[in-house]
C-alpha cells in the first residue's frame, strides 16, 4: 500500500511508526466525533491495506484449494467473502477480504502483507493458468451502513465527471468501472453458508448485530475527488481516521489480523468459523485442524470485548497481560475510547475462564502482539494451553506492568467451547444475503 493521500490533507494526525494503520490518518482531531460520524452514515475513510489481483482462467478454483473458504461462486456485485490462508497446523498465516469481476480476482489484505501473500501464491501456482501481483495502484475506501451506498453514489457522480471531461457522450455507468474497482460486503457477525459459531448470540443480541462494513477499491489516484465527492453530496458530512474504525469494529467484536491474531491463533479461537471458514468444502492446508477441533476438541482461547475502567486514565496497551487474581489468563489484542461506552478492548483469553470472572488489565509500556507473543510455547492449536507452562509465559509478558485496570466481560465466543450447531443446521444463506442487502 502507498501512503495515504488522505495525510496531506488539513488537519489530518498520522499514527505512529510502526503502527499496522501507519499509512493512514489516525484521525482529523476529534475521535470520538468522527466515531458518532461513521456510525450515521455520514464518513468516509481510507483503510490501510494492500491490494493483490489474481487472474488467470483458474484463478477461483485455485484460490479454493489453498484458502477456507468457496471462492468459485463469486460473481461481479455480490458482495464478496471472507476467506482464510492457514498453515499445517491450522493457525492463521492470513486474512482476505475476497471479491471477483469477472476477469480479476482482488485480494485485499493488511497493509505489508501483500508482498509475503504474493510469494505464498507463486510458490503454489505450479502450472496453473495464473498471474498474481502487489496492486500499489489501488486503495480501499470504507465506510459504514447506508454510508456505504453513499459512497458507492459519489464514486459514480466521479466516474460521470471524468467521463463527461473526455466525451460529452459518457455515462457514468459506463465510466464507473474505471473508478470502482469492486465493492466487498462485511458479512460479520453473521453466519455464512458452510459455517458456525461458538457465540453465545442465540440468548442474547450479538455485540456486532448492527454491525455493517463494507469497501471499495478505487485507483490510489481518484481518492481525493470519491472523498470530496462524498462530503461535499450533503452538510455534516466528514472524513474520518482508523481510530474511529477501530473503535466501532472492536464494538462489534469483530476481529482483525493486524491487531487480535497472534502467532499460534486458530479461526476458532476468534469466531471466524462464522465467516471465513466452510466446513464442508474440499481440502486445504488446515482443515484437519479445524475439523478435529470442531468435532473432538474445543478452542484453548476465546476472544471477548473487556469494558475497562475510565477513572483508570491510562489504558493498556496490545500485548499487555490479562489477570485473574494473580493469574496471567490472557492477552489484550485491540484497545479504543469508544464514544459511548468508554475504555474497550478485545482480548484473547483462555476458554476456561468464567464469564463473570472480574479480571484486571496491566498497564505496561508500549508492546505489539508479536512481541507479547514471544516465547510462548509452540503446541498444537487442538490443545489446552492450561498448565505451568502456559501460565510463567503469560507471567513473563507482564514483567513491565506498572499498574492495573479493572475489565468487565462481554463474552464473544462461548466458555463451552461448543459450537451452536452443525452446517446443515444453520440458514447461512440467508442471513448472509440479509447483511448484503
Amino acid at each position: 500500500m502507498r501512503r495515504s493521500p488522505l495525510l496531506d490533507r488539513a488537519g489530518a494526525v498520522p499514527n505512529a511508526v510502526g503502527d499496522p494503520d501507519e499509512l493512514v490518518p489516525a484521525h482529523y482531531g476529534d475521535p470520538l466525533r468522527e466515531q458518532r460520524l461513521l456510525e450515521s452514515a455520514a464518513a468516509v475513510t481510507v483503510l490501510a491495506r494492500d491490494v493483490v489481483a489474481v487472474t488467470g482462467a483458474d484463478r477461483l478454483s485455485w484460490l479454493t484449494t489453498l484458502s477456507s473458504q468457496v471462492l468459485t461462486d463469486l460473481t461481479p456485485g455480490d458482495g464478496g467473502v471472507e476467506t482464510l490462508v492457514l498453515d499445517a497446523k491450522g493457525r492463521i498465516v492470513h486474512a482476505l477480504a475476497a471479491l471477483d469481476d469477472a476477469e480479476t480476482l482482488w485480494l485485499v489484505t493488511e497493509a505489508g502483507r501483500g508482498p509475503a501473500l504474493v510469494e505464498f501464491l507463486e510458490r503454489m501456482r505450479f502450472m496453473l493458468r495464473v498471474e498474481v501481483g502487489v496492486r500499489d495502484d489501488v486503495a480501499v475506501v470504507a465506510a459504514l451502513g447506508e454510508g456505504l451506498e453513499r459512497l458507492e453514489t459519489a464514486i459514480s457522480a466521479v466516474a460521470g465527471d471524468a467521463d463527461d471531461a473526455e466525451d460529452s457522450e459518457g455515462s457514468a455507468s459506463s465510466a464507473s468501472p474505471a473508478v470502482c474497482l469492486g465493492v466487498w460486503r462485511d458479512p460479520w457477525p453473521g453466519v455464512v453458508e458452510g459455517g458456525t459459531s461458538y457465540d453465545v448470540g442465540l440468548t442474547r443480541p450479538h455485540p456486532g448485530s448492527t454491525y455493517r462494513a463494507g469497501f471499495v477499491l478505487v485507483p490510489v489516484e481518484a481518492v481525493g475527488a470519491v472523498v470530496d465527492a462524498f462530503l461535499t453530496a450533503a452538510p455534516g458530512r466528514g472524513p474520518v481516521g482508523s481510530l474511529a474504525w477501530e473503535a466501532l469494529r472492536i464494538e462489534a467484536g469483530r476481529p482483525r489480523w493486524a491487531r487480535d491474531v497472534d502467532e499460534r491463533a486458530i479461526p476458532h479461537e476468534l469466531d471466524w468459523l462464522r465467516t471465513a471458514v466452510h466446513l464442508t468444502k474440499g481440502c486445504y492446508p488446515g482443515q484437519e485442524t479445524v475439523a478435529r477441533t470442531l468435532n473432538l476438541g474445543r478452542p484453548p482461547r476465546r476472544l471477548t470485548i473487556l469494558q475497562l475502567d475510565g477513572l483508570a486514565g491510562r489504558l493498556p496497551a496490545p500485548g499487555a497481560v490479562v489477570r485473574l487474581g494473580e493469574r496471567a489468563v490472557g492477552t489484550v489484542t485491540s484497545v479504543t475510547r469508544h464514544h459511548d461506552y468508554g475504555p474497550m478492548a478485545l482480548a484473547l483469553l483462555r476458554r476456561g475462564v468464567p464469564a463473570d470472572a472480574a479480571l484486571t488489565a496491566d498497564i505496561t509500556d508500549a508492546v505489539g502482539i508479536a512481541d507479547a507473543a514471544e516465547g510462548s510455547e509452540s503446541s498444537d492449536a487442538a490443545e489446552d494451553p492450561e498448565g505451568p507452562a502456559g501460565d510463567d509465559a503469560w507471567s513473563r509478558r507482564g514483567a513491565a506492568a506498572i499498574a492495573r485496570v479493572d475489565a468487565v466481560q462481554e463474552p464473544l465466543v462461548s466458555p463451552e467451547g461448543k459450537a451452536q450447531a452443525s452446517p446443515a443446521q444453520r440458514p447461512g444463506a440467508g442471513l448472509r444475503r440479509s447483511l448484503l442487502h
